[in-house]
């Protein structure tokens, strides 16, 4: 079997970022459907009507570099979230947070700020001049790590040759998440044991998705068990030798709002000395807010520091009423705004699955105009420089074809870090040919492992 092709880039969306190669399909479209759905099955993942054929492929080179950019502008984010106040009081007032993130912080404002990053996925796109980081997710709950799991199973038993070897390399988050586990673990003077807390109700009612991290931490050194919130005083209230005194905030605060599951119990665990990675300090982290505020750059940047920066991340501001810099002028940023709807997008500073912003080019002017005004009055939100996305091409399955088929996809590249080393690279995309938001279960929307060969 032939396993790499040439990718034969678009002329007109392409880029050369991507590389000169891509992977074959190794099976017919009937089989691909089959086993990359039995392995996601009751995991509360939605549907797919289009499924990839193969991993998408990048040179090592644009694999690497994605990893070793986020790395560094992890530290970014970091530093700029921290110092916008000394104290977690303080944060809270200068984003000006909505009560319902007004909890589950610990009372150790060191441990707090310290376990704040453990777990992190920034959304890259790759523009007309290469990588763009639109976002960054700073979550003990973001998607990714299960959904990589489970394609990888089967690229795994699709391209394994007769001696056991696979024509890519890859790094897995079970495998890198269980060594930062027990890193953390001998720090903190703990016996190796992590809970994971989350909720089946989350998943759709199943525990499969839990079930999965659950026994990879079991048969690899780890003595885990998943929570959850209505028995979590399990994991404190019991002998010492029975405690678990760190575990993984699998769930986010809005989730769980909209499915009326109470924090309480979440809460009272972190007040009794459990410790759940990503601490609530990761919300300061993860807003557009942060992003806007190190687009605009920090007296505290290095020269090296504002060069990655503008190389790497669109042009973003924290939207009110005020002049900012765009390029080498001063402009008013609401006029700016509203009169360059179509080359900008409006977020909000909390937000999740695309539900929270608007792309100027896809709204009409009197909707733009209404919702910057709104924005610029209570400013919580960001107006971004909109990232006109490339493409590559992708073998794909779709419900009732017979054979897989090459498509151009515009990926969302989301590499994985757990306690800053590199853990995975996954992607969301239009297996349709659509554009538009990439939401984790969109219509539409596809996912995929990313490689290196």
């Amino acid at each position: 079997m032939t396993v790499l092709l040439e990718a034969d880039p678009s002329p007109v969306t392409g880029h050369p970022w991507f590389g000169r190669y891509r992977l074959a399909p190794a099976a017919g479209a009937a089989t691909l459907r089959d086993l990359l759905r039995h392995e996601i099955r009751d995991t509360g993942y939605w549907h797919q009507t289009h499924l990839p054929a193969a991993p998408i492929a990048l040179p090592a080179a644009s694999y690497a570099e994605l990893f070793r950019v986020s790395r560094a502008l992890l530290d970014l984010v970091r530093r700029t979230a921290l110092e916008s106040a000394a104290t977690t009081e303080g944060r809270l007032a200068a984003y000006r947070m909505p009560p319902s993130e007004q909890q589950l912080f610990l009372a150790d404002q060191f441990t707090e700020e310290r376990y704040a990053d453990c777990v992190a996925r920034p959304d890259i796109v790759i523009g007309p001049d290469g990588p763009r980081f639109l976002e960054f997710n700073v979550s003990g709950a973001l998607g990714g790590p299960v959904e990589f799991h489970c394609r990888m199973e089967v690229w795994r038993r699709l391209y394994t040759d007769a001696r056991g070897r696979l024509p890519f390399d890859y790094q897995h988050p079970f495998a890198v998440r269980a060594e930062m586990f027990r890193q953390l673990c001998a720090e903190s003077g703990l016996p190796p044991r992590v809970a994971m807390v989350g909720s089946a109700r989350d998943q759709g009612g199943f525990t499969r998705y839990f079930d999965l991290q659950v026994d990879h931490f079991n048969s690899h050194g780890l003595l885990a068990r998943f929570f959850e919130p209505e028995d979590l005083h399990e994991a404190w209230d019991c002998p010492p030798g029975l405690r678990y005194g760190l575990g993984l905030r699998d769930f986010t605060i809005p989730d769980w709002a909209e499915l009326g599951i109470d924090t309480a119990p979440v809460q009272t665990a972190l007040d009794n000395g459990c410790l759940l990675v990503g601490t609530q300090t990761s919300t300061f982290l993860s807003s557009k807010l942060t992003m806007g505020l190190l687009s605009e750059g920090r007296p505290w940047m290095s020269a090296a520091e504002r060069a990655l920066v503008d190389r790497y991340l669109p042009w973003t501001r924290v939207l009110s009423h005020r002049w900012t810099t765009r390029g080498e002028r001063k402009v008013d940023l609401v006029e700016f705004t509203l009169a360059h709807r179509e080359s900008l997008v409006l977020k909000e500073g909390i937000g999740m699955s695309g539900r929270q912003v608007l792309i100027g080019r896809e709204s009409d002017r009197a909707e733009w105009t209404a919702a910057v005004t709104a924005a610029a009055e209570t400013g919580t939100s960001v107006v971004q420089e909109f990232v006109a996305p490339r493409t590559c091409r992708l073998a794909m399955v779709a419900d009732g074809v017979d054979e897989p088929y090459d498509t151009e996809v515009a990926p969302v590249f989301g590499p994985l870090l757990f306690g800053g080393r590199p853990a995975g690279l996954f992607a969301r995309f239009f297996g349709d040919g659509r554009e538009g938001i990439v939401s984790v279960a969109g219509a539409g929307c596809s996912d995929d492992c990313v490689v290196s060969i």
